[in-house]
């Protein structure tokens, strides 16, 4: 497998550390509302990737964190009247709402800042004693980057060069302008922990390099997320970590790119910010994910109605396949291998193929998903209710795991959710049953108006959505 390392610019082979193993860990979001649609893309593309290594027979342990105390969340809690903890609490029950939907599996660990206060702090004094941090009369900590010699080699630039691109800093306290909180003092009214330092509260950066190290190790494989976070947050984790072990942090940086919405960047001042809640109430988030994996993830992709609209279309082709073949396949009886069916395994093996070479290559899963179509359009001309089971039993495997690495075709086989088709279609059996015809072809007129195709077969009606 091909993975493309931001560090090195280019596409690497993945070699895990430990043979038949991968840890990875992904920056995960501020609980202080509803995760957005930028949010969503890394959520639902590093949950790919996981389930695809999986799929290549590793054992993965996949850390996300929740940043469960920040700026943010103090000013949020303060304007609704409750706490930090309490906010926090509340929209790590809302991210999981969203993430079941959006199917994104569980981490192994979901480690919170606030419940590692003691390894942060511990971090932070390994630092100070190698010169890499320095304390402020007021309790801030700030990190030494001058002291950090390839500070900056994960974005490519010197130290210098950021220096040259950084805004004007007023912080009297720091030693350069690039030098960044590793522990805040506290301020009236915020929450805080007793520390070296005196009360406060940890910087943003340090709680993932903290975290990152408890759960996987001084080194690991993959850091994957947006590329909002190649600098400075990423660049800043990897400038803590080493510095503190001296060892390297990150074997592979994984980063997605941007979202638009409608062909602008998304913000609030531009009136285009959407949540992933917001969506679901006009979209089936199944068909979000499966927009999000219509692209390349490295490149930028555009966020709009009609995008959703045509990855539900595709969406909805699969399933109407997926059924299809599960119906052949309750009705299929054993027999013999013909010309027909040995071309059709060759399109299959073909198919997944395809597949896992397109996830190979730096997890293209825009093409991985083209295998999948390339497997229906090989299963829909040459299945029928004739093949033998082990033919349709060799096209509904296939479909079943690559659906299983996107993540998607999770609803059940027997989910019309449609209650007038199904009164339709009963309707139909009991005309076709008292032979009166005429009502028998009215009634599949009605059933096709609503976007059904119907086939009478000897088991019966089979009904499936219209490709």
């Amino acid at each position: 497998m091909q993975i493309y390392n931001t560090q090195s610019r280019r596409k690497e082979e993945f070699v895990p550390i430990t043979p038949g193993k991968v840890t990875i860990y992904a920056c995960g979001p501020t609980v202080y509302n509803y995760i957005h649609i930028g949010n969503a893309r890394p959520a639902i593309v590093f949950d790919t990737l996981r389930r695809y290594l999986e799929h290549k027979g590793y054992e993965v342990t996949f850390v996300q964190n929740f940043t469960d105390i920040d700026d943010k969340m103090i000013r949020r809690a303060n304007e609704e009247g409750t706490t930090v903890k309490e906010l926090g609490e509340r929209f790590i029950k809302e991210y999981y709402t969203d993430a079941d939907a959006l199917g994104i599996e569980r981490a192994t660990v979901n480690p919170k800042a606030t419940e590692h206060i003691p390894e942060i702090i511990n971090l932070i004094q390994k630092l100070e004693a190698k010169g890499l941090a320095y304390a402020c009369d007021n309790g801030d900590v700030y990190y030494n980057t001058q002291a950090f010699a390839s500070y900056g080699k994960l974005c490519g630039q010197n130290l210098d060069d950021l220096e040259a691109g950084a805004r004007i800093d007023t912080d009297p306290n720091k030693r350069h302008p690039m030098d960044f909180a590793l522990w805040k003092a506290q301020k009236p009214g915020e929450p805080a922990w007793d520390s070296p330092w005196g009360k406060g509260r940890p910087g943003w950066h340090i709680e993932c390099s903290a975290m990152s190290m408890k759960y996987l190790g001084e080194t690991i494989d993959i850091h994957c997320g947006g590329k909002d976070l190649v600098f400075p947050h990423h660049e800043n984790e990897i400038a803590q970590s080493e510095g503190a072990t001296g060892k390297p942090f990150v074997h592979y940086w994984m980063h997605n790119g941007f979202i638009n919405v409608d062909n602008q960047k998304m913000s609030k001042s531009a009136g285009n910010f959407f949540t992933v809640r917001d969506i679901s109430k006009e979209f089936d988030l199944e068909a979000v994910r499966m927009f999000m994996l219509g692209a390349q993830y490295r490149s930028p992709i555009n966020f709009s109605r009609e995008m959703i609209e045509q990855a539900k279309a595709s969406l909805d082709r699969l399933y109407t396949a997926r059924d299809h073949y599960a119906f052949l396949l309750s009705n299929a009886k054993d027999g013999e291998m013909g010309e027909r069916e040995k071309e059709l395994l060759e399109k299959v093996q073909a198919a997944r193929e395809g597949f896992d070479t397109a996830m190979d290559d730096d997890l293209n899963t825009a093409d991985a998903i083209g295998n999948m179509f390339e497997l229906v359009r090989a299963g829909n001309a040459l299945l029928d209710e004739k093949s033998p089971k082990q033919a349709v039993q060799a096209v509904v495997d296939a479909l079943a795991e690559m659906a299983k690495v996107c993540g998607i075709l999770s609803r059940k086989t027997d989910e019309s959710g449609d209650e007038q088709v199904e009164a339709l279609l009963k309707a139909r059996a009991e005309a076709r049953a008292a032979k009166n015809w005429a009502e028998s072809d009215r009634l599949r007129d009605e059933i096709t108006k609503l976007g059904y195709v119907l086939k009478d077969t000897k088991q019966g009606q089979q009904i499936s959505k219209a490709i």
